[in-house]
C-alpha cells in the first residue's frame, strides 16, 4: 500500500476516532440528565421512553427532510434494523434497567461495559486465533481502570439475577457494535438510528404496557449544577444529544474504526459520565477515579496501536511481491 493510498484510511480512522469520542462523550452525558429527571419523581423506564421516543422523532423528521420522503429499505436491511432497535436500543436499555433493581449502579455499569471484553473473545472463538497480547494487555488494562473508575470497594452484596441482567445488556452492547459494523446500502448511519430509535420506543412502550417495567413521569424542576431547571431541559438533551447524536456518531466510528477498537474508545463513556455528574450534580471523583482514567486511556492506546499493527502487517501481505 502506497504513502498515497493510505492517506484515506489514516483520514478515515481519524475522523472515526473523533466520532467515537463524540458518541462516548454524548452517551455518557446521558446519566446524570437521566439522574436528574429521576430524582424528580421520573421512572428510569420513562426516561428511555423520552429518550428513545424523542430520538425517533427527530430523526425520522431529518431522515425524511434529508432523503427527500425516499426512505425504502429491503426486507433484508428491514430485518437487520427490527433486530438493531430491539436488541442494540431496547435491548441495553431494558436490560441496565433490571440491572440496577436490585444491583448498585457501578456494579451493572461494570458488567455492562464488559462488552468490549466479550467482543475480543467473540472474535477469537470466530477466527479460531487468540488475540495479540498487547490487545489482551489492553483489554486487562481497561477492565482494571473500570472497576477503579466505578468505586466499587463499598458495594453492596450482588444478587445473581441482576448480574444476569447486567451480562444480558453487556451482550447488548455487543451486538450494537458488531449490527453497527454491517452495512446495507439502503441504510445509511441516519436511516438506521431512526429506525432503530423507534423500534426500541416501541418495544420499551409495550414493556410498559404489559407491566414489565413502570412508566411514570412529573413536570417537577429538576437541580443541575444547583440550579432549579425546567425538567424538559434533560429532556430535550436526552432526545437531541444523548441519543440522536450519540447513536449517529456512534454507528459512524464503528463503520471507519470496526468492531474491536470503537468498543474501547466507547470505554471513555464511563469518564465522560464522572465528569458530567461532576459538573452537573458535583458528584466529585476521587482519586481511584482518576488512577481508573489513567488506566482506561492506557488500555485504549495500547489496543489502538496493536490494532494499527495489524492492519498494517495484513496490508504488507497484499503487497505485490511479499510472500504470506
Amino acid at each position: 500500500m502506497t504513502a498515497t493510498e493510505t492517506r484515506p484510511v489514516a483520514r478515515a480512522t481519524r475522523v472515526g476516532l473523533g466520532m467515537a469520542v463524540l458518541s462516548a462523550f454524548t452517551f455518557g452525558s446521558s446519566g446524570p440528565m437521566a439522574k436528574a429527571l429521576i430524582e424528580s419523581g421520573w421512572t428510569s423506564a420513562a426516561a428511555v421512553l423520552v429518550r428513545i421516543g424523542g430520538a425517533a422523532l427527530l430523526l425520522g423528521a431529518v431522515a425524511l427532510v434529508v432523503r427527500r420522503g425516499r426512505v425504502r429499505v429491503s426486507a433484508t436491511s428491514l430485518r437487520h434494523l427490527v433486530v438493531y432497535g430491539i436488541v442494540a436500543m431496547a435491548g441495553v436499555q431494558l436490560a441496565f434497567f433490571n440491572a440496577v433493581r436490585t444491583l448498585d449502579v457501578g456494579v451493572a455499569l461494570l458488567l455492562e461495559f464488559t462488552a468490549p471484553v466479550l467482543l475480543v473473545l467473540w472474535t477469537a472463538l470466530r477466527t479460531r486465533t487468540l488475540p495479540a497480547r498487547a490487545t489482551m494487555l489492553g483489554a486487562a488494562l481497561t477492565v482494571v481502570g473500570l472497576v477503579l473508575v466505578l468505586d466499587l470497594a463499598g458495594a453492596g452484596s450482588v444478587d445473581p439475577v441482576g448480574v444476569a441482567w447486567g451480562m444480558l445488556a453487556a451482550v447488548c452492547v455487543a451486538a450494537f457494535f458488531v449490527l453497527s459494523e454491517r452495512q446495507h446500502d439502503d441504510l445509511p448511519p441516519l436511516v438506521m438510528a431512526a429506525g432503530g430509535t423507534l423500534v426500541g420506543a416501541i418495544v420499551i412502550a409495550l414493556a410498559g404496557a404489559i407491566g414489565l417495567v413502570p412508566i411514570a413521569f412529573t413536570a417537577v424542576d429538576v437541580v443541575l449544577v444547583g440550579i432549579e431547571t425546567a425538567w424538559w431541559v434533560p429532556a430535550l438533551w436526552l432526545v437531541a444529544v444523548s441519543t440522536a447524536v450519540a447513536y449517529l456518531a456512534g454507528i459512524g466510528a464503528v463503520q471507519r474504526l470496526g468492531t474491536r477498537l470503537s468498543s474501547f474508545v466507547g470505554l471513555t463513556e464511563v469518564l465522560f459520565a464522572v465528569l458530567t455528574a461532576w459538573v452537573l450534580l458535583s458528584e466529585v471523583p476521587g482519586p481511584r477515579q482518576v488512577l481508573g482514567a489513567i488506566a482506561i486511556v492506557g488500555g485504549i492506546v495500547v489496543v489502538r496501536r496493536s490494532e494499527a499493527r495489524v492492519v498494517r502487517d495484513s496490508a504488507a501481505l497484499l503487497e505485490p511481491g511479499v510472500a504470506p
